[in-house]
């Protein structure tokens, strides 16, 4: 049962133990004790430990953590390499001006580091080194001594000074051989040597009158160091006694504070002698220090020691001297004694802080216990006159937290907000536990910064920005601001360009964004036909840690500008030759010659060609059509008409608008007029024209499988869902219209969608017809064919007469996700909003939605793989 008691109280002191080693080493010190030993007087760059790995700490960080030594004292003399975490000596260290000649050197260090705030402790001890030799005050010491002098007397000598401590004081004296005296060493209570010569045999005074000796200090380094002084003994003529003292040694205690002219001893002795040899005097030894001579005096008749100068306990806490008793005789006798002063303690010193590190800024989301500051307390005074406490004020949130006697943390003790108070003087306040107590104060301030918690913000979540193509590079296109209402470096924000990773199209290769500013602009010009919208997002990114951001989606459409001609498709005709054209004998009016089909690449009216004959020998033969291109005979053609030479102007409907012509030249079948060829070419056949007609022949057939493909599949799907209407069209394409179903009170549709696909298949220009619509091209189709647009008008316009939509309106059906810039004048204002427009089948899955003002959008992405059935129409006026 014992046994098992014991082992309980033992778990329980290690319980104990650990858990105040874990409270140490949590209150902002890292616990442990670490001496590192060097010798005085290293050679700056010495190293002495290495801080880094015995404090466990990352030496790729020690520069970011700004690893130092605290205190400006120890700063001069030790330094940390933030690159191996190395302590090393800055300056060369004197042991003796440090230290004096305490037994031990001990230089205590504090290392701080931040983040987090943490301070390390660690002691280097100065090693002394034997660099001093033994000296006496004086290299001659006089002594006298009667003839009468009783053999075994002693007689103190002055002993050596040291400055070295330790082993390499001095650990032996040494007197020169003779045959009358001997040298005997006296050790102190503090370990100091004290040399005493002792008489071995009877002097004669008439056989020698004076000795002279020479006495050796020697102390204990390697090598060893030594020092000499002569020593000259005189011998005097007979005197009997000597003084005597009353005891061979004194000790007496006296507080610090003792004002001077303070009487601390009478000392007493005495001498059986008459006359001269019995008046003694007294007086400080030869080799009594001059510090004690300054500090204290001896009356030399009275014997009474008296205080002359002010004393300090924290400089030195005891005195110990020889006191020589001398009487008149002749030889004069004399005999000493040792007196040793002890100082007692008085509370004479306000304890002294330190703020070894305080951080001065703190986050206000900084959490409970976190450190602020690190403080060392320091008072010189003894027991309980040097026991220090710590306090702030109580209506702070902070706390003191001791981890070593004397060394405190400053942390926080709830939580702060910025918003409520931005800044803290804290008052500590140290007392010491003396009577009465003595007390300081330091303030410590302290800010509180602000954490970044608020992401910059656009004013809009999304911004349009149109452009028209042709622009200057460098041109601004739009400034894209944001705010962020955090302070310093949390609002400081920088933007840049999001891309998404599947967008064919980059927005660095067309814009440059300020990423100081936030402004948009052109790197090069836009070119509508190849690019019509182009989104992107920009990112607001503030500097705080971590950083904050929001983006905001960018829309930038570009905005068609008349920089493209029409080109004439049909018929061909190289540049500068001329397009013959057979007519049948007798033919009547209104017999069509040919059409002329022509393209733009612009969109909108730029779009919009019409076509005119400019010139020809008789005008009034040939009329054209100037929005089919149909170019008939205006009337009879007789049968002897000579070969007519027809240049047909195409021209779109931009502003300023552009042109192109064809030459057409135009003759009676049986006319044996010969055609004139193109001018420019050489009559010669060309090498490779028959590998041409070669290529185009297997172009062609493989064109006609293609179609006769998709034919196959058109047809199938139409035959599955409904009704179809099939219609192949000229250059090959066939596409399926199936009859919308018939809703309650909606009559049916019935426009006819043609499309005509150019030689690299994309949707060059659409046709739009129908037996009651009439609807005819009011624009070519984009580059892609992911878009088309069409207009229904009531009847189709006559030669030389504008178009103009009037209600009942044109109607418009297009696959761009915004209106037309053009477009914006004639919206609105139908008179007759009600009208049924039609459907797009469900089977299509094409995405339909209406626009806020009544406009239907209708995404025609891959259009060739869907079936329209019916056109979506919107009124439209001038």
């Amino acid at each position: 049962m014992a046994a098992m008691l014991r082992k309980v109280r033992s778990w329980v002191e290690i319980w104990r133990e650990a858990t105040l080693l874990f409270l140490f080493c949590h209150l902002g010190y890292v616990c442990g004790q670490i001496r590192y030993p060097v010798p005085e007087e290293s050679q700056e760059g010495t190293f002495v430990g290495n801080v880094a790995q015995d404090f466990l700490l990352d030496t790729e960080s020690l520069s970011a953590r700004r690893l130092q030594v605290a205190g400006e004292v120890n700063q001069r003399h030790f330094r940390v390499d933030l690159d191996s975490g190395a302590l090393l000596i800055k300056n060369p260290i004197d042991r003796e001006a440090l230290c004096g000649l305490s037994a031990s050197c001990i230089v205590p260090l504090e290392f701080v580091t931040e983040g987090p705030l943490e301070m390390y402790r660690a002691e280097v001890e100065i090693v002394d080194v034997n660099d001093h030799a033994p000296r006496f005050p004086r290299q001659q010491l006089d002594l006298e001594i009667g003839e009468a002098a009783p053999p075994g007397q002693r007689f103190p000598l002055e002993k050596a000074q040291d400055a070295d401590v330790g082993s390499n004081s001095i650990s032996s004296y040494r007197l020169s051989s003779n045959e009358h005296f001997a040298l005997d060493v006296k050790k102190r209570s503090d370990g100091s040597l004290v040399p005493e010569l002792l008489l071995e045999k009877p002097l004669d005074r008439e056989k020698q009158s004076d000795y002279r000796l020479v006495l050796t200090a020697v102390d204990g380094g390697n090598p060893p160091r030594s020092g000499t002084a002569e020593l000259r003994v005189s011998v005097l003529d007979v005197n009997d006694n000597a003084p005597a003292f009353q005891q061979p040694s004194y000790r007496i205690s006296v507080l610090e504070s003792a004002p001077a002219g303070m009487v601390l001893i009478q000392l007493n002795a005495s001498d059986p002698d008459l006359g001269p040899s019995g008046n003694v005097t007294f007086s400080f030894s030869g080799h009594t220090p001059d510090r004690v001579r300054n500090l204290f005096s001896l009356h030399p008749t009275t014997g009474k020691l008296t205080l002359q100068g002010p004393l300090d306990f924290e400089s030195e806490n005891y005195y110990e001297f020889d006191v020589r008793a001398r009487d008149g005789g002749s030889p004069a006798m004399e005999q000493h004694c040792s007196l040793r002063v002890d100082l007692l303690d008085v509370n004479d010193n306000a304890p002294h802080i330190t703020v070894t590190s305080e951080l001065g800024t703190l986050p206000e989301s900084a959490e409970p216990g976190t450190v602020v500051a690190l403080i060392s307390v320091q008072d010189p005074d003894s027991g309980s006159n040097g026991d220090v406490s710590l306090r702030i004020p109580d209506h702070l949130p902070f706390a003191l937290k001791s981890a070593f006697r004397n060394q405190f943390s400053l942390v926080t003790a709830g939580p702060l907000d910025r918003e409520a108070k931005s800044s803290y003087d804290i008052m500590v306040t140290a007392s010491d536990a003396g009577n009465p107590p003595l007390s300081t104060h330091r303030t410590i301030f302290l800010n509180i910064s602000d954490v970044n918690d608020n992401p910059p913000s656009f004013f809009q979540r999304s911004h349009e920005v149109f452009v028209p193509e042709n622009n200057r590079p460098g041109d601004l296109l739009c400034s894209l601001a944001a705010s962020d209402p955090d302070s310093g470096l949390n609002a400081l924000i920088s933007y840049s360009l999001l891309e998404p990773r599947n967008r064919d199209v980059s927005a660095s290769s067309f814009i440059s964004l300020n990423p100081q500013t936030g402004a948009v602009h052109a790197t090069r010009s836009f070119d509508y036909e190849q690019t019509q919208t182009l989104q992107f997002e920009v990112q607001a990114r503030d500097r705080g840690n971590p950083p904050l951001s929001s983006t905001v989606t960018v829309r930038l459409f570009v905005l068609d500008l008349n920089d493209n001609a029409p080109a004439v498709l049909r018929p061909r005709a190289r540049p500068g030759s001329l397009c013959p054209q057979a007519l049948p004998p007798s033919v009547g009016a209104g017999h069509l010659v040919t059409k002329v089909t022509a393209v733009d690449l612009d969109s909108g009216y730029n779009a919009w060609v019409s076509y005119q004959l400019l010139e020809a020998p008789d005008p009034s033969l040939f009329a054209v059509s100037r929005y089919a291109g149909e170019v008939r005979t205006a009337v009879p053609i007789p049968a002897d008409l000579p070969p007519q030479k027809l240049v047909i102007v195409v021209k779109d409907s931009g502003s300023p608008p552009l042109s192109t012509s064809v030459t057409l030249l135009v003759s009676l079948e049986e006319d044996t007029h010969p055609i004139v060829p193109d001018l420019r070419e050489s009559s010669a056949p060309r090498e490779g024209e028959s590998r041409l007609t070669l290529y185009l022949a297997v172009s062609l057939v493989a064109i006609c499988f293609v179609s006769f493909g998709s034919f196959v599949v058109l047809l199938s799907k139409c035959l599955r869902g409904a009704a179809c209407g099939v219609t192949c069209f000229p250059a090959g394409t066939c596409a399926c219209l199936t009859r919308s179903r018939r809703r309650e009170g909606l009559p049916p549709s019935n426009g006819i969608l043609r499309i005509q696909l150019g030689s690299d298949d994309p949707i060059k220009f659409v046709d739009v017809g129908g037996h009651s619509h009439g609807c005819t091209p009011l624009a070519s189709a984009p580059t892609r064919s992911d878009s088309f647009m069409m207009v229904k008008s009531p009847s189709a316009p006559m030669a030389g007469e504008p178009v103009r939509p009037s209600c009942p309106p044109s109607d418009l059906l297009y696959g761009l996700e915004v209106r037309p810039w053009w477009a914006q004048s004639v919206l609105e204002g139908c008179s007759d909003p009600g009208i049924w427009l039609g459907h797009i089948p469900e089977t299509t899955g094409l995405p339909v939605r209406p626009h806020g003002d009544g406009t239907i959008f209708v995404s025609s992405y891959y259009l060739n793989n869907y079936m329209v059935d019916a056109v979506l129409y919107k009124c439209f006026v001038a």
